[in-house]
């Protein structure tokens, strides 16, 4: 099949109401359930009381059931006698209130003369402390209308009024067709390694927790091969089964073997190819035998903001049951976010409080990359008109995770290290717990954010040529009239990572421009490209030299799969990393490695549990533990 350009591109508010425009409202229907199970489901009928409550008039204290006429006389100078049980009768809070009486005295309001009278120094008014028939529900009264959304504390009033059945929408039923040749189901993974050209199909788990949040019932199909007539039968076999709703996950793009648009268009029709999002492009949107049918991208990223945006939508609309909304709030951009104008883009961020203000960072691009959404707490919209937002604009984020967590999340920036994800864990383990978001933009960026007050925390580790120190320089020169704590987390050993065996032969940081070695380098601006240059630069060697010398990586992490998958036969970086992968590792040096933060930082609740955990002996074991790491100085003070 020849390659298909994106034809009939909408935007995504175009994209929305077309689908919702097609698609007949009356689809879903409706189905009888138990009043028991009905919570979160919307109501399709209005739904009248058969019984009242109370049934009866009742008690609705502990004390003595009287006539109210007979104690209007009573003061506190000239009390009132009773007689008991011929005026006054014992009476518990529930208890059916004897016929003849129409109140009840409090049993604290009462004071017992003998076993047969009471006296009482106040009077009590008809119905006083009587819960009358009907108080609270009246048979055949409206208890709840149509479209009604179910909510735990209504079930109670169901059944107190007598309804054990109600009729409510059904759920909507939602085929997730996962296509793609190199897709393997999980469970069928083996061992350690993937079987070759093949990929873990995750989508469509995703979509169906996504379908489940927005009350529908999801339904996974086995994988579909890229086969137009296996695909047809899929979408076909789906709409038989009774699906409301159809998602073909990926073959929606544009190359030779995404069939979805095709298939779509054959057996229904084709409405849109293509919606003016960032990411979710290749979204299809077509309809059969009067069913929505959505090719969805195959990206996990495209694959979810298409589903959010478009999918869950029509799935809300269906049910008649109004959508999620997120809280949003005001923050300020940490650094530019460039945009391609004409698309509307969603990017996720991380945001935190930092002095009184939010501020959000963006976590990198990527359609593919999922990690972008586990790690993000917020979504951050660029309308289509834009070209992006500057740093330190105004904006507004929806949060993905409730604001108390956002206020004890400590955001940290700068160098990359492994402790930190250590760090991390444990003050999740704490009580009340705090969460830590990490963004890797090298020291000298971690460096600027904490003086700019973009961030709560930075990892660095800037060696300084001239003088052999290590931070204290560049703090110097770049925060001098900035109150700022220096505390050493940890020395640890850089070096170059080498593939298993070092097959090629490895043996210092001069053989980089002598033996063909393809290297891959971290970014300008790290502590480990600024060691990187001064290693080059006494040796003698070029940057020119080293090939390689231009690719660069975030993390050290990152590094180390680069050695690991063969993109690079070498990469300087921690030895912890290359352990973490079972690579081999020539040492270079050991480096301070420090957390920088703003003296107003310091009293953040986060940065003191972090002190409080870093101090610990258990957490310098596990830190030793990972290798290549010397705990001598953690949690120590770095004069200034």
């Amino acid at each position: 099949m020849k390659r298909r350009i994106y034809l009939k591109m909408k935007s995504l508010e175009e994209a929305r109401n077309l689908l919702l425009e097609a698609c007949p409202s009356d689809i879903i229907g409706e189905e009888p359930v138990p009043a028991r199970h009905a919570a979160g489901r919307i109501t399709s009928r209005p739904v009248y009381a058969r019984l009242s409550s109370p049934g009866f008039h009742s008690a609705a204290m502990d004390g003595m059931a009287v006539r109210a006429a007979e104690t209007f006389d009573a003061r506190d100078q000239d009390p009132v006698c009773l007689k008991v049980p011929g005026q006054a009768l014992p009476i518990n809070t529930g208890q059916p209130l004897p016929p003849d009486r129409d109140a009840v005295i409090m049993i604290e309001h009462v004071t017992f003369l003998s076993e047969h009278e009471i006296e009482i120094r106040s009077p009590v008014y008809p119905w006083q402390n009587v819960r009358k028939v009907g108080e609270d529900i009246v048979a055949t009264e409206l208890l709840f209308p149509t479209n009604h959304q179910l909510e735990p504390y209504d079930i109670g009033a169901l059944l107190t009024g007598g309804v054990t059945e109600l009729y409510v929408r059904e759920r909507p039923r939602v085929w997730i067709i996962p296509t793609g040749c190199e897709l393997i189901n999980p469970e069928e993974i083996s061992g350690a390694s993937l079987p070759p050209g093949k990929s873990p199909e995750s989508n469509s788990a995703v979509l169906a927790a996504m379908t489940e949040q927005a009350g529908a019932l999801p339904h996974v199909t086995p994988i579909v091969d890229d086969d137009p007539e296996a695909l047809k039968a899929a979408v076909t076999e789906a709409l038989d089964a009774g699906a409301h709703v159809v998602v073909i996950n990926a073959g929606s793009s544009a190359g030779s073997r995404d069939f979805s648009a095709q298939v779509i268009e054959d057996l229904g029709a084709l409405l849109a190819h293509g919606v003016t999002i960032m990411p979710g492009k290749p979204t299809i949107l077509g309809m059969v035998r009067q069913r929505p049918v959505i090719g969805n991208p195959g990206y996990p990223v495209s694959s979810f903001i298409s589903f959010e945006q478009i999918v869950m939508p029509l799935l809300y609309r269906l049910q008649r049951r109004l959508p999620l909304k997120r809280h949003v709030i005001d923050a300020q951009v940490a650094r530019k976010i460039p945009s391609r104008s004409g698309m509307e883009e969603f990017r996720r961020g991380i945001v935190g409080s930092i002095g009184g203000k939010y501020v959000v960072t963006p976590v990198k691009k990527g359609a593919g990359s999922i990690s972008t959404l586990t790690r993000a707490n917020c979504i951050i919209h660029i309308p289509a008109h834009s070209e992006g937002l500057e740093e330190g604009e105004m904006i507004q984020a929806e949060l993905l995770r409730p604001e108390e967590e956002v206020l004890n999340t400590l955001i940290c920036t700068g160098s990359h290290d492994l402790i930190l994800d250590l760090i991390k864990d444990m003050l999740m383990r704490m009580s009340p717990h705090f969460n830590m978001a990490s963004t890797h933009v090298g020291s000298m960026g971690g460096i600027m954010a904490v003086k700019k007050g973009l961030a709560h925390m930075a990892g660095t580790h800037l060696f300084d040529p001239e003088t052999g120190l290590y931070n204290t320089p560049y703090i110097h020169r770049y925060m001098k009239d900035m109150p700022v704590r220096l505390i050493t987390l940890a020395y640890r050993q850089q070096g170059l990572i080498i593939q298993k065996g070092n097959p090629r032969g490895i043996g210092a940081i001069e053989d980089l421009a002598g033996k063909d070695i393809t290297f891959v380098n971290r970014q300008s601006g790290s502590g480990t490209r600024v060691l990187l240059d001064y290693c080059l630069a006494k040796a003698g060697i070029r940057a020119e030299q080293v090939r390689g010398y231009r690719s660069e990586e975030y993390t050290h992490m990152a590094v180390a799969v680069a050695v690991l998958s063969g993109k690079a036969d070498a990469g300087l970086g921690i030895l912890a990393a290359a352990r973490a992968l079972d690579l081999d590792f020539i040492p270079v040096v050991e480096e301070r490695y420090d957390l920088l933060m703003s003296e107003e930082s310091w009293s953040h609740p986060a940065i003191q549990a972090m002190m409080e955990i870093i101090s610990t002996k258990g957490f310098k074991e596990k830190v030793r533990g990972m290798g290549g790491y010397s705990t001598r100085d953690t949690g120590k003070g770095v004069h200034l």
